[in-house]
């Protein structure tokens, strides 16, 4: 990556971890203070604090929880709960970051709220050593397993290329209204975890994807006629190397950054340019992301959108 690049990267991710922070300020000062601030922004990136507070920050300066959950919502939170790994190990959601999420959607007034994952390993040990299920219900939300086929419904992608059909857990099916919740960590597959990767939780039959152009699948699925009201992406845990599961603690790095938006596209973007400064991996290797925009799921083109970076 040349300096103009990389400088332009940092400016719209907020990944200044080989800049001094005055120079970093700088950089951000000029992309993003120049936004118009009546309009709403349509990407959020908040840097150096804990996951709730990063949390609280973004919503706020994106229109507040009440813009995207209604009174009485049924409302889904969807983390990545998929691995049997403690919280040092990044592999799963930051239990804090989902503990706020409940927490701001009860207080916009949602019915109910619930968690659940199609975990890889033995769900009651990821639900358990992740400290999301303990989070989630001291928060006051239901949490439900996806390890039975009988949990998912048959749904059509039309628009989807590689993949026409699925099985959908129940509790996406039937709620008003979804939040995903991914960590942003490597995968020996898909490249990078981040936002559409995370909808392989919601679905039965995840083997289809890998023998069916898993690029393309991860992108059909972010078709699906229900999308996330809103994409938050728990970077403060970075898994780089080793995923989806890792090995040890040597794999991650303290990061402190979240994301949000609605468009899925545009995350995940942000998202994998941040990966992108802690070791290299290029947009073009992450398919997914372009393939979605292909299907007109959003934009890679950050320069062309209303983004707000704070730190804190």
């Amino acid at each position: 990556m040349n300096r103009r690049n990389f400088l332009r990267t940092v400016a719209l991710t907020g990944a200044a971890f080989s800049l001094k922070e005055s120079d970093a300020m700088s950089i951000l000062s000029q992309s993003f203070d120049s936004a118009n601030a009546a309009n709403a922004y349509d990407l959020v990136a908040v840097m150096g604090g804990e996951p709730e507070a990063m949390f609280r920050k973004a919503i706020a300066e994106i229109g507040g929880m009440s813009k995207f959950i209604s009174r009485g919502d049924k409302v889904v939170v969807k983390p990545n709960i998929g691995w049997d790994q403690p919280i040092e190990m990044a592999a799963n959601t930051n239990p804090k970051l989902i503990a706020e999420i409940i927490k701001q959607c009860f207080d916009a007034g949602a019915k109910e709220v619930t968690v659940f994952d199609h975990t890889c390993d033995n769900w009651r040990k990821c639900y358990a050593n992740s400290g999301i299920e303990e989070a989630a219900k001291a928060a006051g939300a239901k949490v439900v397993p996806g390890d039975q086929e009988s949990y998912y419904k048959t749904v059509s992608i039309p628009n989807g290329k590689s993949l026409k059909t699925t099985k959908i857990h129940q509790a996406i099916v039937d709620c008003d209204k979804w939040i995903n919740v991914p960590v942003l960590k490597n995968h020996g597959g898909a490249q990078l975890t981040i936002s559409m990767k995370n909808h392989m939780g919601i679905v039965w039959d995840r083997g289809y994807f890998h023998a069916n152009d898993l690029q393309q699948c991860i992108a059909d699925i972010c078709s699906y006629e229900k999308p996330a009201v809103l994409n938050v992406v728990d970077a403060y845990r970075l898994m780089k190397t080793s995923g989806p599961r890792g090995k040890s603690e040597a794999d991650v790095v303290l990061s402190k950054g979240l994301f949000m938006s609605q468009d899925i596209v545009a995350v995940d973007t942000a998202a994998a340019n941040f990966f992108n400064q802690v070791r290299e991996m290029p947009l073009e290797k992450v398919s997914h992301i372009g393939k979605a925009q292909e299907l007109k799921l959003g934009t890679m083109d950050l320069g062309s959108l209303n983004i707000k970076r704070v730190r804190i």
